[in-house]
């Protein structure tokens, strides 16, 4: 079998060799980490992983504490963007906890072009929905954590006899094939996923994009090679449906393969596991202010970041996101809310006017509270709080 990301003169020193023999017999021998109180003591095993922790553990501590976050996260999520070339690392510590965004990581370099892989030896970075399914500490580049590619969409759309494999994210910084990141950063984002491990997270997502749906520039590129490529054009389309879901929501879709290879996004899944998580848990605690002074002339209205234009594009975005929320029996929601746009632009105290229900309600607020920071109404040049009003439709 041919090793995408296999570079054998990286091994120069009997000591790796040594490494790589002992931990190819572990493995054959059905070795696990029984042995071992926890996933990170197993990790500590291996000198590369092990040196890492004692270098960067309390760095990134200190890095989560910066930012409100609390260490380790139990859950985490990645994702890239191939054109752009960045890597994101998301984390939170309850499964109902939107997403939040811990660092943004250079790619440093890039095989091939914008589109899925397909075939063994085509230099394609893989685009679509996977998992890390293999932590090796003893990687050709350092650190790696493999992906599941191919997946199940990827083994009926690709070759089926070469359909190729051995996707990593790691470090070293070349590729031919997989998504490299130095050394320094490799460290930190095995730490992080064997934590999410530790801490019961088996299937780390990692969602790979061909670009930054936001991004005019990528946009624009994209649009550009589609012109010509009415295949390429249908697949970016289908995974932007899952990029504008986590954009609006920072909650990942029940992303799902059909027998054809298409991705689908299973809404009766979220919602079963939702009223059963709800069950579980006290009420959400929604963010409120205690705001004594409301403007109600003003000489400049508060303005969505890109204007008004770019606001309803968001609440059209939102609108599709939420649909596999509505109660079975509904398939559109006119919604109503109101909310203020505080002084320093964040917009808070939602309420809805006119919505679902109750359990629909709590979770729509909790996609507005993600909404990004306005630019605040102004009377006299001075910023005022303003209280705002929106109708939009969920279809």
């Amino acid at each position: 079998m041919v090793r995408t990301c296999f570079h054998p003169k990286s091994y120069h020193s009997m000591k790796n060799l040594f490494a790589l023999i002992f931990f190819a017999l572990i493995a054959t021998a059905g070795y696990t980490q029984g042995a071992f109180a926890t996933f990170i003591d197993y990790q500590k095993g291996f000198f590369r992983p092990g040196d890492a922790l004692k270098r960067k553990e309390d760095t990134l501590q200190k890095q989560f504490s910066a930012k409100g976050l609390s260490w380790p996260a139990k859950y985490v999520y990645i994702r890239s963007f191939k054109y752009d070339g960045e890597l994101e690392v998301w984390v939170k510590n309850d499964r109902k906890d939107p997403f939040k965004l811990f660092k943004s990581y250079r790619v440093c370099a890039l095989a091939g072009t914008l589109g899925p892989k397909r075939m063994q030896g085509d230099y394609q970075v893989p685009e679509g929905f996977y998992y890390i399914n293999e932590f090796n500490p003893n990687s050709t580049y350092y650190l790696s954590l493999g992906l599941n590619y191919p997946n199940a969409s990827d083994k009926i759309l690709s070759d089926s006899l070469h359909p190729g494999g051995d996707i990593y994210i790691h470090g070293s910084c070349v590729t031919v094939g997989c998504i490299p990141v130095t050394d320094k950063q490799i460290d930190e984002i095995y730490i992080l996923a064997a934590y999410a491990k530790n801490n019961g997270q088996d299937y780390i997502p990692v969602h790979i994009y061909p670009i930054r749906y936001s991004n005019k520039r990528s946009a624009a590129y994209l649009a550009n090679l589609a012109k010509s490529d009415a295949q390429l054009k249908l697949h970016a389309e289908k995974l932007q449906n899952a990029y504008d879901h986590f954009e609006i929501t920072h909650q990942l879709p029940v992303i799902m393969t059909t027998s054809n290879g298409d991705y689908v996004y299973d809404g009766l899944t979220k919602k079963v596991a939702a009223s059963v998580e709800k069950s579980k848990r006290p009420a959400v605690q929604h963010r409120t202010r205690n705001i004594t002074e409301l403007a109600d002339v003003v000489t400049q209205w508060p303005e969505f970041p890109g204007g008004g234009e770019t606001f309803l594009k968001y609440l059209d975005k939102m609108g599709k996101a939420l649909v596999p929320s509505l109660p079975d029996y509904r398939k559109k929601a006119n919604i109503m809310v109101e909310f203020i746009v505080d002084t320093d632009g964040t917009p808070t105290n939602f309420k809805v006017l006119n919505g679902v229900n109750e359990e629909f309600n709590d979770e729509l607020i909790s996609v507005l509270e993600q909404m990004p920071t306005w630019q605040p109404a102004l009377l006299n040049e001075k910023p005022v709080a303003k209280k705002m009003k929106q109708s939009f439709v969920i279809e």
